[in-house]
């Protein structure tokens, strides 16, 4: 009898040690996404890669089944068939752009982010200063530097390091009608087609009057020289850069804002000044961006701002005949200094802090891989390329990229990589509305901006891990 109740009581102790063992995989399994693959012999390690819709198709939109996950799933399968040192599994998900914040904070406050995000900087770079990304100086090497300009760099880039890969950007410039120069007789100053026509600020005044004085008023009714816009943050941006026309550096090296100087009033004074003159859409105000883009493409603005993907959604609406078509061209921002001013949007992949040593260490070497292979590189052509190699493989198929190639000497930061960036957007458009209502003077409205903003950037240092080292 005793032997009989030793005999049950070790079968019970194999079953209770199996359900354990059980769960404890399945708990490793579902909580960290790791196991040793028996095939393999490699330790399984599994990822997240999220991505807002950048572009659709691996090298084109063309493709059969074309989505915005196109890319990053071919690039995952081509990592995962060569990687060698773990069996790893990469899992790529769309996020909505608008989306992507409110989807970021639940999953960082629930410990669950995405390893590696795919997205413009503009909209990341607070998430460095909270701390929720790693640096990936470690994973960038001479010949990726050789290849993409030092600008694109320095926006990637908050304090000692690197913390997204560039892989291609969004640059904003201005762009005019063409046919409404000549009809102004401005023909001088057109451009070739693709070309980013460069003025000095002297010839960008004479275009300005000569568009106000000599455009036909049969042909183009109610049409004005330039676009103007202040009724909320939307394309900033723009307005950010005729802030620099004079020499401004806006930010110094502690990342404040030193817009109140000589310069920055003078900017200040020649915003108000063309406005005064006729020179821009009246109500500027109560105009948003999108608005002064409608009016450009009605051909009530002669000169407005734009970007690639404007731009070539302008063109397809020509093309299919929702708008009239006209010859549209670009230019630089002029300055007063003769030197263009250019700025961009860089995008590229960051790395998420999961204090998970080998999922950092699996995503940070698949964002090296896409963001350097030779064949995944290309599909940058389906924005504007960072690297010089692509601009010159596809400048026949895309004649601009050599014009953006050659622009990216003039970039400069609009950011300024400081923290709090997101908040700070919020406090230039009431300036500028003050300013054009006459309710303060060009030496308040900066003023008040460099102050205000100032506030927000001197909070957000006091959290920020890169500056708080």
């Amino acid at each position: 009898m005793k032997r009989k109740r030793l005999l049950v009581a070790a079968v019970a102790l194999m079953m209770l040690t199996s359900i354990i063992a059980g769960c404890a995989s399945g708990n490793n399994e579902a909580g960290n996404n790791k196991g040793t693959d028996t095939s393999s012999g490699k330790e399984k390690v599994e990822i997240k890669v999220w991505l807002t819709p950048q572009w659709k198709g691996v090298l084109d939109a063309s493709e059969q089944g074309a989505d915005y996950d196109s890319f990053m799933k071919y690039a995952a399968d081509k990592f995962t068939k060569q990687y060698e040192k773990y069996d790893a599994k990469v899992n790529v998900e769309v996020i909505a752009g608008d989306q992507r914040d409110q989807l970021l904070n639940v999953n960082l406050s629930g410990g669950t982010p995405p390893d590696v995000f795919f997205e413009s900087v503009f909209a990341m770079g607070d998430y460095v200063h909270r701390g929720a990304l790693v640096p990936l100086t470690d994973i960038v090497d001479d010949s990726a530097k050789g290849d993409i300009a030092q600008n694109y760099w320095d926006a990637v880039t908050f304090g000692d390091d690197v913390y997204f890969y560039p892989f291609q950007h969004n640059p904003g410039t201005l762009v005019y009608n063409a046919d409404m120069f000549r009809a102004a007789g401005l023909d001088k100053f057109v451009g070739e087609e693709n070309e980013i026509k460069t003025w000095t600020l002297a010839e960008y005044e004479e275009v300005l009057k000569g568009l106000k004085d000599k455009l036909p008023k049969d042909k183009y009714s109610n049409a004005y020289p330039m676009a103007q816009y202040a009724v909320n943050n939307q394309g900033d941006t723009w307005n950010l850069a005729y802030l620099r026309m004079f020499g401004n550096p806006f930010f110094d090296e502690q990342g404040n804002i030193v817009a109140n100087d000589e310069k920055g009033v003078k900017a200040m004074e020649w915003l108000k000044k063309i406005k005064d003159a006729g020179y821009t859409n009246p109500g500027a105000e109560s105009v948003s961006s999108n608005d002064a883009n409608g009016m450009f493409q009605n051909q009530q603005l002669a000169i407005s701002f734009t970007n690639p993907i404007l731009f070539s959604n302008t063109k397809a609406d020509m093309e299919s005949g929702k708008a009239k078509k006209f010859d549209m061209r670009l230019a630089n921002i002029p300055s007063e200094s003769g030197d263009p001013l250019s700025f961009t949007y860089v995008v590229g992949a960051s790395v998420f802090q999961t204090n998970d040593e080998k999922r950092i260490e699996v995503a940070k070497d698949f964002v090296k891989f896409f963001s350097t292979d030779p064949e995944l590189v290309k599909s940058s052509k389906n924005g504007i390329p960072v690297r010089s190699s692509v601009s010159e493989e596809f400048k026949s198929e895309k004649p601009l990229f050599a014009a953006y190639d050659a622009n990216s000497k003039y970039l400069f930061n609009f950011t300024g990589n400081i923290p709090g960036y997101s908040q700070l957007r919020e406090v230039l458009y009431p300036e500028l509305q003050a300013l054009y209502i006459g309710a303060k003077t060009p030496q308040q409205a900066i003023a008040d901006y460099q102050t205000n903003g100032n506030k927000i950037i001197e909070t957000n240092k006091a959290s920020s891990v890169i500056y708080q080292k």
